[in-house]
């Protein structure tokens, strides 16, 4: 375990080369976040290429990114020489619509005095900066319980204008995922050699209690989409053929769903089933009731019979492994810290040059004051989940732009080692603090629970880990 304080181009030249096994990182977008300058742009080629010489041979990086600039975070990552595998879909329901109400402003820049049609009160969850604009359209955000005037428009021009705004809802962060080019001549050489080069599908499947393989019987014959072979008209060879499916599909149906390249939060899944709504998998048979070169089970194929269903119910985020952060989460082992206000928000942002706010550094939204004031904290089991796909069991994880250490209070809590970067000294107090917490107090994934060991263990490990 290995916390370093500096600029992370510095930091990683002190890093061997081919010594770290995976990157998973939430760097700067590149918004100018909050007027700050360390994200003025996307992190640089020659930082990009620092982490693949630290990473071995067939390493994975899995980069967090933003919907605007995703575009200029891939093409750098691949021009300091990664091989682009796949981007990962992180989708959330909690982002809020940073807009500017065109029509308020038509009548504000015009010196009109908008007229009152009512009230509402401020939504609990959200604290946005004092945008009158804002606030107009859905309520006050600092107090949620105070009443906020809803306006109509005043000029011809506005009245044209209304309903108009400047940014959608931001739903989804891109995760960038590439690959340190193999050295060996194929995957199976480089695993065996350095650990790394492939992506751990069985430990990252989602965990499910629905019939993924359709509840197959006696009597059950395989489904092969229609294609017609020799040994299919041996009988013996499709039963033989039939049990191996039956056991394949039983061994998935005990480690769960394969991991897809999106990833739902809480409340993005339950948004997703209302608009889904709830299913179940339908009738796996042909109207036979038996395999006859005819019968098609969609995108898991498995055995038939006349009462073989996959009895799969549910809404559609069901597929979707999700996380979420919490208070908890975020402010674990920050006990003796002091609140503070912070200014952000992931994901999308609003066209802020056209902001009436945008003079005063007020650059996204004000959040409820906190411990942990770093402006986007990744969920822990989030960052898990990242760490888990690439990184063999007990390998060594990197994040260069540690942040508060969300990653590695996840590296902590799987058995991984980890190398933290982070060039802000405030943040660099917080990450040491809740990972600190996360080895003094092991948690549970099974029960859900913290375990507090004693003190002469925390001792043991704190000399491990320095």
């Amino acid at each position: 375990m290995k916390l370093l304080l500096g600029d992370c181009l510095d930091k990683l030249k002190e890093i061997d080369d081919n010594s770290i096994d995976s990157i998973v990182t939430d760097p700067p977008y590149g918004l100018s976040f909050m007027n700050k300058q360390w994200d003025y742009d996307v992190p640089s080629q020659e930082i990009w290429e620092e982490c693949m010489r630290v990473l071995k041979p067939g390493g994975h990086l899995l980069s967090f990114a933003g919907s605007r600039t995703y575009h200029r975070m891939a093409v750098r990552i691949e021009d300091a020489g990664f091989e682009i595998r796949d981007q990962i879909m992180w989708v959330y329901g909690g982002g809020f619509p940073k807009s500017m109400d065109i029509s308020k402003q038509i009548d504000k820049r015009a010196g009109i005095e908008r007229g009152v049609v009512g009230s509402k009160l401020g939504q609990p969850g959200y604290s946005l900066a004092d945008n009158g604009h804002i606030n107009a359209i859905y309520g006050n955000f600092h107090n949620p319980t105070a009443e906020c005037s809803i306006t109509k428009p005043a000029t011809d021009e506005a009245k044209e204008w209304e309903g108009w705004g400047t940014a959608l809802k931001p739903a989804h962060e891109p995760i960038v995922m590439a690959r340190k080019p193999l050295s060996e001549k194929t995957v199976v050489d480089n695993v065996l050699k350095y650990g790394t080069g492939g992506i751990n599908i069985d430990d990252s499947r989602i965990g499910t209690d629905d019939n993924l393989g359709g509840g197959a019987t006696k009597g059950s014959v395989l489904s092969v989409d229609g294609f017609d072979r020799p040994w299919m008209h041996d009988e013996e060879k499709m039963k033989e053929f039939g049990d191996k499916m039956k056991e394949k599909v039983e061994h998935e149906q005990t480690l769960g769903r394969f991991p897809a390249n999106i990833i739902f939060d809480e409340e993005a899944g339950k948004i997703l089933d209302e608009q889904s709504g709830i299913s179940r998998s339908g009738v796996v048979k042909n109207d036979k009731g038996a395999y006859d070169g005819t019968s098609n089970t969609g995108f898991l194929r498995g055995v038939s019979n006349k009462s073989n269903q996959h009895g799969d119910i549910g809404g559609a985020s069901r597929f979707f492994y999700c996380p979420k952060t919490s208070k908890t989460d975020r402010n674990e082992g920050l006990d003796e810290f002091e609140e503070k206000q912070t200014v952000g928000g992931v994901g999308g942002i609003g066209d802020y040059k056209d902001d009436v706010n945008s003079a005063s550094g007020k650059f996204g939204s004000e959040k409820t004051p906190s411990k942990n004031f770093h402006p986007t904290v990744k969920p822990t089991d989030l960052m898990l989940y990242l760490i888990r796909l690439v990184t063999p069991k007990g390998g060594t994880t990197l994040d260069p732009f540690m942040g508060s250490g969300s990653t590695g209070k996840a590296a902590v809590r799987g058995g991984f080692d980890f190398v933290g970067i982070e060039r802000e000294e405030d943040y660099m107090e917080i990450a040491e603090a809740r990972i600190q917490y996360e080895i003094d107090n092991p948690y549970n994934e099974e029960t859900g629970k913290r375990t507090e060991i004693k003190k002469e263990t925390k001792e043991t490990l704190n000399k491990f880990f320095g």
